[in-house]
């Protein structure tokens, strides 16, 4: 990134106190670079780089810096920046930092705001959490249908620099009812004279306030949107979503989902932002779940010790069946996990994902089941030709078949329950993500101990057992 070119420049600049020339220097930027670069900078340099900016970049470049550094920047800054700075940022951006703060410290930081933009910023904070409502602005252009192409671009020039953006225009009637979206390409490549009303199609898609963030993400990707239309429950225009800001939510949403994945409780807040006793709080329990969870493949081993005592070389297969039926099993779960994630696979689908999952799980059981048993006779071969006399002893054979066909079961076994684990969730209506990777290997290892020992069993009776 820039920021990380020129970083060693700029803190010497700093520290020789060359503001001038870091302030020329920074002219040209972005941005998003220079919120970069007061993201790598030490704490005191942060501010320093920031109150040189000109006032309308300083408003660009908070609204890209992450939370951390926007607190950090309004405890810094003087009470006349911090005004100047929250009552221009875009409503979106200041509702993301407000939403975030301690409840005390919004009412003060509402206080400085100018009695339209408070109301403004009331008005988005009442909206449920994670709804539409919270992650809209409400700068957008609207015009009338009786309204001829000349009038609208009239309009546009008097208006649109309040405008979020200028790629859509909505259409609205005397009530303020959305009746149509049009973009700005229309109005350009027409002659002015004539009316909205005969350029529009009434082919629209909307959100409302009170709709899901995730829903959102969801329309935004099946519309191939970079912007669209929030109405009320009435069907009254109040806002509008862009694409930059889904793209947020997008990535909140699949940080959540792979932390869950990984066998924890989401953080919901950057990793280094997070206090220790926190993060012990999220990690913590789900660890203590999973190793009750393993205590039962102590319990399982403990059951089976008498064939143990028997046959000792069973017990240096044990890592390498239980592994793979594990590794199985969480491939399986994380793929369907994911498909779900997107909409490639819904509930109904049960049905054919587990006759496809029968299917890859029995393949990948005779391939590894075939590569487990091929290494034991390849070994056992080549022993008896070198010394005559083999580490598996005389029951090589039968060791082998144990083996491999143990492997094309817990592998089986576990491509199966890894791939129903998420349907049976999300039927009882909990998340498919916290039948985490962790979770179905902890359910293979003790149930894989279980197929081992009653193959071995049935195959070396009589012979080894």
């Amino acid at each position: 990134m820039l920021g990380n070119l020129f970083l060693p420049e700029i803190r010497e600049m700093i520290a020789e106190r060359q503001f001038g020339d870091l302030r020329t220097f920074l002219d040209d930027w972005q941005p998003a670079d220079i919120a970069d670069l007061i993201g790598d900078l030490p704490e005191g340099d942060r501010v320093i780089v920031f109150r040189l900016l000109p006032h309308a970049l300083a408003t660009d470049v908070f609204e890209y810096l992450d939370l951390d550094n926007q607190q950090h920047l309004l405890r810094a800054m003087a009470h006349e920046e911090a005004v100047a700075v929250l009552n221009e940022m875009s409503p979106d951006d200041r509702t993301a930092l407000l939403e975030e703060l301690p409840s005390n410290v919004v009412t003060q930081l509402l206080r400085l705001l100018t009695p339209d933009e408070r109301a403004v910023a009331q008005t988005l904070l009442n909206y449920p959490e994670d709804s539409v409502g919270r992650l809209m602005t409400p700068d957008f252009l609207a015009v009338r249908d009786e309204w001829t192409l000349k009038e609208a671009l009239d309009y546009i020039r008097i208006h649109g620099k309040d405008s979020e953006t200028l790629n859509v225009l909505y259409v609205v009637d005397e009530r303020g009812y959305l009746v149509d979206d049009i973009r700005i390409r229309e109005l350009l490549i027409r002659p002015l004279d004539v009316r909205i009303s005969e350029i529009r199609d009434s082919n629209f898609v909307a959100l409302t306030v009170t709709d899901p963030q995730t829903e959102a993400v969801e329309v935004f990707k099946k519309y191939d949107r970079s912007t669209l239309p929030v109405v009320d429950g009435a069907g009254v225009l109040v806002g509008i979503v862009t694409v930059d800001d889904v793209l947020d939510v997008a990535e909140e949403e699949a940080t959540r989902e792979i932390q869950k994945i990984g066998g924890m409780e989401a953080l919901d807040e950057p990793y280094m932002s997070v206090s220790m006793g926190r993060l012990l709080r999220k990690r913590g329990p789900w660890l203590v779940v999973l190793f009750l969870g393993e205590m039962m493949t102590t319990s399982a081993m403990i059951f089976y010790e008498h064939a143990l005592e028997k046959a000792v070389l069973l017990s240096v297969f044990i890592p390498l069946i239980i592994s793979s039926g594990g590794n199985s099993g969480s491939q399986a779960s994380t793929l369907i996990i994911r498909a779900m994630a997107v909409g490639e696979v819904r509930l109904r689908d049960w049905w054919r994902v587990m006759r496809r999952e029968l299917t890859a799980g029995f393949l990948l059981g005779l391939l590894l089941g075939g590569l487990g048993a091929m290494r034991i006779i390849l070994t056992s071969l080549a022993a008896i030709e070198f010394t005559g006399a083999t580490r598996y002893g005389e029951h090589w054979a039968l060791i082998a078949f144990t083996v491999g066909l143990t492997l094309l079961g817990i592998v089986l076994w576990g491509t199966f329950a890894g791939s129903m684990l998420p349907f049976i969730l999300r039927r009882c209506g909990l998340d498919p993500a916290t039948s985490s990777a962790p979770f179905v290997a902890t359910l293979v290892d003790v149930t894989g101990l279980v197929i081992y020992f009653t193959i071995a069993g049935f195959i070396l009776k009589g012979t080894l057992l």
